[in-house]
């Protein structure tokens, strides 16, 4: 694998060697100390100024910071209703970037869809308390009830700026409180979390990249449309695909750049290999985000005038029957992507030859299924996969017109 200028990356720390044990004099030593101690501060927030928050410059509200799936307008309402019954709705919770300046970590959709409750973005629907509301935007409401909803607040909690003494440690931290407050109630898929916590330049390469229209085409996801540029405007069939709905589509765009670097995947888990990469591949100078751009359309392309919609699907047996499967498979894709990246330079043999290829996948897949057929995902099995996938298209090259 030949990288990039600037894509050399260090080894992952991979040292996971146990803590050594502690008196109970130093453990309360520690505690005493404040090490890893999260300093917060208590706020609220009168629904009525929630407008400049979102509109103003001391909070970043990064829509990709959370998870890519919107409120629809009915969870919306039975948050307002929530207010004119005043149900104690949960704080939302900020990080003090710097001094005065805060970052969401969670809470950016109650505050969204605050927001638009009073620009008149969404009337109230299936409301259950208050039925005889429903159809009605803010302007609309009862004075009394608007007057009501008005004096109600969302409560706060920052993590102040002293919480960590380096960028690394403030991390570290944002790291640690995200997954707990987001531990209790649905959970966050392992592209969420990432895309949550290692926000950078390479995780952004990916969520553009995951609107490319023939990835799009054969991981059957709704193509992108002018609409969806705006936020409000996104699809009900995308925003319900459950691959774009939880991000897995980010996901396998990463798992293509960090197999470029699979020789670093050692004594981890794919999730925790995934993370470290993302975090390391965001410090990529734009020259190497650039090259990632062109490596990664040229790809898919190439795929796709070769195999077409179907690239990704696997040849297999069920019930005693040989046959496609229906669907893209990740144990396909990975080792697809991997060779016929090393072919975008000279994609004219792969489309020279695709007939060829196509028709070898049938018996390819039947003489290796032991390794396509999906239990195995350990870095050994995906370098196994990646080898043959190589083994076979150069053997279609070579043989024979």
């Amino acid at each position: 694998m030949v990288l990039f200028d600037g894509e050399v990356i260090e080894r992952f720390n991979t040292n996971r060697d146990d803590f050594p044990a502690f008196s109970e004099e130093q453990i309360n030593e520690k505690y005493a100390k404040g090490d890893v101690r999260i300093v917060t501060e208590q706020g609220r927030f009168q629904l009525t100024t929630i407008e400049s928050i979102v509109e103003g410059s001391d909070y970043i509200l990064n829509p990709e910071f959370q998870r890519r799936h919107r409120w629809d307008v009915e969870r919306k309402s039975r948050l307002v209703e929530s207010f004119i019954m005043n149900v104690p709705v949960p704080p939302i919770f900020l990080y003090e970037v710097d001094f005065s300046l805060y970052e969401v970590m969670d809470g950016l959709q109650r505050l969204t869809a605050i927001y638009e409750f009073y620009k008149n973005k969404f009337a109230l629907t299936a409301l259950e308390e208050w039925k005889e509301l429903n159809g009605l935007t803010y302007s609309e409401l009862p004075s009394q009830v608007r007057k009501g909803i008005d004096r109600r607040y969302l409560s706060s909690i920052i993590l102040l700026k002293e919480t960590a003494k380096t960028p690394e440690e403030a991390q570290r931290l944002k790291q640690l409180v995200f997954e707990r407050i987001n531990s209790g109630g649905e959970k966050l898929e392992p592209q969420e979390t990432r895309n949550a916590l290692y926000n950078g330049a390479l995780n952004q390469l990916c969520i553009k990249l995951a609107r490319n229209k023939y990835f799009c085409r054969i991981w059957e996801i709704p193509e992108p449309t002018p609409e969806e540029l705006t936020c409000d405007n996104l699809p009900r069939e995308l925003t319900e695909n459950p691959l774009f709905k939880k991000m897995t589509d980010v996901e396998l765009v990463l798992r293509f750049f960090a197999f470029r670097h699979i020789d670093n995947w050692e004594r981890m888990t794919l999730e925790d290999f995934l993370d470290s990469f993302l975090k390391q591949g965001n410090l990529f100078n734009q020259e190497v985000i650039d090259n990632y751009q062109i490596l990664f359309e040229r790809t898919i392309n190439l795929v796709h005038d070769v195999l077409g919609n179907e690239a990704f699907n696997l040849y297999r047996i069920r019930n005693g029957e040989w046959k496609w499967y229906r669907r893209p498979t990740k144990v396909v894709f990975d080792p697809i992507m991997q060779v016929f990246s090393e072919y975008i330079h000279s994609p004219e043999l792969l489309i020279d030859k695709k007939i060829e290829i196509q028709e070898g996948l049938t018996d390819f897949y039947k003489e290796k299924y032991d390794d396509f057929e999906g239990r195995n995902t350990g870095k050994s099995h995906v370098v196994i996969r990646i080898q043959k996938m190589r083994d076979f298209i150069n053997g279609v090259l070579e043989a024979k017109k």
